[in-house]
Parts: structure tokens; C-alpha cells; sequence
């Protein structure tokens, strides 16, 4: 759990809440913060809550204060007061497909540069992450741990990591980005560059899949990360290449179902995906390709489609490649099909940005989510990003780094929150331009505070 934690307590008094769920916001209510947690939404208190002020009156430090709290009679802390004027205060938003130390490199520099250049790179983007509204990020696949680990202790500041560590691939997958004069590999040579820095696993064969999925583990991945299909921006696979056999991908089904947690796999196509949820994995990233029958087959297993809003505008991922740019127009062509079938089929459905390769496309995050609008009602897309994401991410069980609920307003709930200028179940838009979090509090600190 992080360090950085606030002791104190917060109270936001005049927020009209948006709790996660409901679709509708609350009349103006206090919301009480301790411990990092949530402890009281009006009237709702958790159980062993410490008593808050009384009256409209501030009492001890006001929001634009810092320093020691003050006590009052008793030995309780001071309630520091952030008076909301009516607007709207709602859950942290969660990304549940981000990839921090990719997000904001090209690929050329990501290919040569040093990894100690890489992760100070990250480092900075994951602190402009948390100022985008973002304090949960579950990541899709990359050398994260050391980068969760400094958010954690409070050392950088950043979203909660859900760290899938290497993402595992058969050789000629979408994980493989090797030369073809490094093939083929010889018995005991070194490992390439991606599988030294951690950002990519090749193994072949269930005996290699189980090691590669237990090395992630062992290193404190949260999920796995599987690559079952082609992808966009790897050389060698068409998009339409079903990748890993049924017994591989199995294998690193039943690894991770021992450390009680799941797969995650990367696929667009029905085949690929087919054969992912005959295997036991529990969540599709993609899926743009789909037909009918494979989405209906996604709801009657329960298996969550975690979709991207991909389209081709600006905020596409540059590919220069021509191959490779092909397969991107292919993908963007699905967009459409894909999330009406999600909606005929009621696939329970995540959302991620998938921000590859490019600063400014990061910094777009908050405008790809009001980007859902165009399939579905505000509320929607609210809840997609909070507490449906965040069920999604408790699917990692014990292996939960961040045992509280996430991506609500509740007591007990991490102290994630959003205090927004406008009223985004109105106009996703809000959303878009970080300048309209006033308040951005995660794990109950105020990370930004820009009330008078």
C-alpha cells in the first residue's frame, strides 16, 4: 500500500457526488476523508470513523493551509475544510490499458535508448498522468515494477500501478521485435534488449509459458499479459496470425489461476480470441475484429472485452510503416461494429487508451474517454472508467496490490478523488481538459489544489 497517505481528515462540504454507480449526482453533501480512506458520504459512515466538525463553520486548517494539523478538544485531528461551491466530486478515473513506460517515447528511442533514460521519462509521464484525473492506471505490459514501487513509498508521484510486468509472446508474435538477423536464436545466446529491460518475454512451448508467467509473478505482477493474436505495431505477424497454441495459452492460464489471479490477452480476431476464452482467460484487450458469434460467446463466459476507442484521427498511433499502417486502418475499421456488438451482446466492457510512442497523444487521455460519448451516454462511460474498471482490475485477487475498493465514493473506498469544474454526466467534455480538476486527491493527499 502507498506511503503516501494522508493522516488527517478532509472534509468536502457542498459537492454534488457522482459515487461510480449512481447515474445520477447527489443533492449538495459532505464527504469525509481519514486515513486515506473514505470514512463518511452525508450521512454514511464507516464503522470506527473518527467524528468530523459539526456546523458549516470551518474548524482547524481551511483547504489552502498546510503544515502540522491542529487538534481539537479530545486529540482528534483538525478537519481541513475544502469547501466544493456546488460542484461535482467523483471517483479518480482508471486506465485500465496504459503502458507507462511506452506512453510517452517513440519507438525509435524506446528501441536504443538507455533503460535509465527510459524510466526517468516514465517517471515524469506517470506524474502527469495523476495530474490528468488518472489514479489508476492498470498496466498492459512493460518493466513497471520499480516505477510502482517508487508511487508506492511516495518517492515519485504517480497513478496505483496494476502491473502486469513482460507480456509474454511466441516468437514471430506481437511481443517479438527482434532483427530476422538474430534468428534464429542459438542454444544459450544472450537475450535481446526487450527481454533484458523486462518489457517482453518470447517463449515457446508450455514448459517456456509457465516459466515466463511465473517469473512475472514472481516479480509482483498483478495480472498476466498474453499476446494471442497479431498486432499493429509488431513487424513480423499479420494481423490476422492466431498466435500460441490452446496448451500454451492454458498454461499460462492455470500458472496464474494457482497465484489467484488471471490472463489478459491481447487479439483482435474471432479465431484468436476463440480460442483464448476456450483456454480460460478472462479478459480480451482489442478485440476490434470480432464478429457476432465470438461477442456472444464473450458474454455467455463472463469474459470482460477491455476496447479501445480507436479510431483513424489525430489521436491515432503513429505508424510509419506502410504493413503496419494497413493493419492500423483494419483495426480503426472495426470500431464501430465492435462496440455495437458489445452493446447487443451486453459484454461487460472496460476501457483503456492504449497510448503508444508519442508525448502528445498522452496527454490526450482525458479526451479519448470523453471520446466514448459517441457510443454511449455519459453515465456510461463514467462508470466504465471508474467502477466498472475497477472491478475489472479486482479480478487479481490476492494478488491485489491495492486491497480497498477503487473507483468509488463510499466509505471505506480509497480516498481517489475528483473535484471538477462543470458537471460531467452532462458533457464529457469537462473530462478532457485537466484544467477542470480543481481537486485531485489520491489516496487521501491532495496532489492539486487550485481553489482560491
Amino acid at each position: 500500500m502507498a506511503r503516501e497517505q494522508a493522516t488527517e481528515v478532509t472534509e468536502f462540504r457542498n459537492v454534488r457526488v457522482f459515487d461510480g454507480v449512481d447515474p445520477a449526482l447527489s443533492p449538495p453533501t459532505t464527504v469525509t476523508v481519514s486515513g486515506g480512506l473514505v470514512t463518511r458520504v452525508g450521512g454514511q459512515a464507516e464503522a470506527g470513523a473518527a467524528p468530523s466538525g459539526t456546523g458549516d463553520a470551518p474548524s482547524g486548517r481551511t483547504a489552502g493551509q498546510t503544515g502540522a494539523a491542529d487538534r481539537r478538544p479530545g486529540g482528534h485531528p483538525a478537519v481541513t475544510v475544502v469547501d466544493g461551491g456546488g460542484r461535482v466530486l467523483m471517483p479518480g478515473l482508471i486506465d485500465a490499458h496504459w503502458h507507462a513506460m511506452m506512453a510517452a517515447v517513440s519507438l525509435p528511442v524506446l528501441a536504443t535508448a538507455d533503460p535509465g533514460y527510459l524510466h526517468l521519462i516514465a517517471g515524469r509521464e506517470a506524474e502527469r498522468t495523476l495530474l490528468r484525473g488518472f489514479t489508476t492506471v492498470r498496466d498492459a505490459g512493460g518493466p513497471v515494477f520499480a516505477l510502482k514501487r517508487a508511487i508506492d513509498e511516495g518517492i515519485v508521484a504517480g497513478p496505483r500501478i496494476y502491473p502486469s510486468g513482460a507480456f509474454i509472446s511466441q516468437t514471430a508474435g506481437h511481443g517479438d521485435f527482434r532483427s530476422l538477423l538474430e534468428v534464429p536464436r542459438e542454444p544459450g545466446a544472450p537475450l535481446t534488449m526487450v527481454e533484458r529491460t523486462g518489457t517482453a518475454a518470447i517463449a515457446d512451448g508450455v514448459d517456456a509459458v509457465l516459466r515466463a508467467t511465473r517469473e512475472q509473478l514472481m516479480r509482483g505482477a498483478s495480472q498476466i499479459k498474453v499476446m494471442a493474436g497479431g498486432g499493429v505495431a509488431s513487424p513480423y505477424d499479420p494481423i490476422d496470425v492466431t498466435q500460441y497454441t490452446f496448451a500454451e495459452l492454458a498454461a499460462a492460464v492455470e500458472a496464474a489461476g494457482h497465484w489467484g489471479t488471471y490472463v489478459m490477452v491481447h487479439a483482435y480476431t474471432p479465431a484468436s480470441v476463440q480460442q483464448a476464452i476456450r483456454a480460460g482467460v478472462r479478459c480480451v484487450e482489442h478485440g476490434h475484429l470480432l464478429d457476432d458469434q465470438t461477442a456472444a460467446l464473450m458474454a455467455e463466459r463472463g469474459v470482460w472485452w477491455s476496447m479501445q476507442p480507436f479510431l483513424d484521427d489525430t489521436d491515432a498511433i503513429p505508424i510509419l510503416d506502410p504493413a503496419g499502417r494497413e493493419k492500423q486502418l483494419a483495426v480503426t475499421d472495426g470500431t464501430e461494429t465492435a462496440y455495437r456488438l458489445a452493446r447487443k451482446h451486453g459484454v461487460r466492457l472496460a476501457w483503456g487508451t492504449d497510448t503508444l510512442f508519442d508525448a502528445g497523444l498522452a496527454t490526450r487521455q482525458g479526451a479519448q474517454l470523453a471520446k466514448l460519448g459517441r457510443w454511449f451516454s455519459p453515465a456510461e462511460v463514467l462508470r466504465m472508467a471508474t467502477s466498472e474498471n475497477a472491478a475489472l482490475l479486482a479480478m487479481s485477487g490476492p494478488r491485489d496490490p491495492y486491497p480497498a475498493p477503487l473507483g468509488v465514493v463510499r466509505a471505506g473506498a480509497y480516498a481517489d478523488l475528483l473535484l471538477v469544474d462543470g458537471d460531467p454526466l452532462a458533457d464529457l467534455a469537462v473530462l478532457a481538459d485537466p484544467d477542470n480538476l480543481r481537486v485531485i486527491m489520491k489516496n487521501g493527499v491532495a496532489v492539486r489544489n487550485t481553489l482560491p
